[in-house]
């Protein structure tokens, strides 16, 4: 993937298919002013070498699950294959791998009413220590600056899909648990290679896809390493708030350019955020000048994160 190197062409691609991960190659194409099968090469030669590929997944609230943010210290030896174990899990939806390298941090779809995701992890030998906290709410309503500046307004109005309707619970049927794994796997899959793997119809699957997305249920997204966009450092900041200025600061927050993430939970730290920056410098500009400045703030704990093992779907 470090091999890959993208040039504006790509950058425009990938901020589309943010915007709407299923649009179909001959509308992108229009939108960005070449052809088909420019932009269809184009996506065939990222996906091919790893370095982005679309995945759908659930929304939690809509589905009736909740997310959990569970860390995890063990041993150094222990923490690659415990990351990978964790990743194959269906129930994970996050699993990353921290700089001190006895650190594995990740997120947990569970049933709401269920219980937290620590039965049986604290037994596993190879962990020495297992915290759990509910993620309460994402802040941010929109997606990494990073990656969504190569397009005009006219083009991101051009490409963005319909607003999704803003329901109550959605409940899932069996046809849907058969289709969103083969959606997190790849979610730009043709219907006629989705109906064979689910068993229905195309014209269902078609049918069910849409009112899934019309719902707001289905969340598509792009998975790119950030490196590739230039941008080195990343790193997760739990942040402990004055209760009477927890809004504004994740507020603040969400409107910084470097933060990709940010959220409120439970524990001893009430917001947890994900900041990406270009290197160590900027990183130390925006921890020090930007989000430790910001009144309300209490405490800040803060970890590198040395490789993402999952980030939003199991690989294919």
């Amino acid at each position: 993937m470090d091999s890959v190197t993208l040039d504006v062409l790509d950058l425009r691609l990938l901020h589309a298919l943010q915007l709407d991960g299923r649009a179909p190659f001959s509308k992108i194409a229009d939108v960005l002013g070449v052809s088909d099968r420019t932009v269809a090469r184009r996506f065939g030669r990222l996906r091919s070498t790893g370095s982005a590929r679309v995945t759908g997944v659930p929304h939690s609230r809509r589905t009736g699950h909740a997310e959990w943010l569970v860390r995890m210290r063990g041993l150094p030896s222990a923490t690659a294959p415990l990351a990978r174990a964790l990743a194959r899990r269906p129930d994970t939806a996050w699993v990353t791998v921290l700089s001190s390298g006895t650190e594995i941090v990740c997120i947990f779809r569970v049933a709401e009413e269920g219980p937290a995701p620590l039965e049986g992890l604290g037994r596993l030998p190879q962990i020495t220590q297992v915290d759990a906290q509910r993620l309460l709410r994402p802040v941010m309503d929109h997606r990494w600056s990073g990656r969504t500046s190569a397009l005009t307004a006219e083009q991101i109005t051009a490409m963005r899909p319909p607003p999704a309707t803003d329901g109550g619970p959605f409940r899932l049927t069996e046809f849907d648990r058969r289709l969103l794994p083969a959606l997190a796997a790849d979610g730009r899959a043709a219907y006629p290679d989705l109906a064979q793997q689910v068993g229905w119809s195309e014209s269902a699957v078609r049918r069910r896809l849409k009112e899934l997305r019309t719902a707001g249920v289905l969340q598509l997204d792009v998975e790119v390493a950030p490196r590739l966009f230039g941008y080195s450092a990343q790193c997760l900041v739990w942040l402990n708030a004055a209760p009477a200025r927890l809004g504004g600061v994740a507020q603040a927050l969400a409107a910084d350019p470097e933060a990709a993430f940010v959220g409120t939970t439970t524990g001893a730290h009430n917001l947890i955020a994900i900041v990406v920056c270009r290197d160590a410098d900027a990183l130390h500009t925006c921890l020090t000048d930007r989000i430790g400045c910001l009144d309300g703030v209490d405490r800040m704990e803060t970890a590198m994160v040395t490789s993402y093992t999952k980030r939003t779907a199991p690989l294919p």
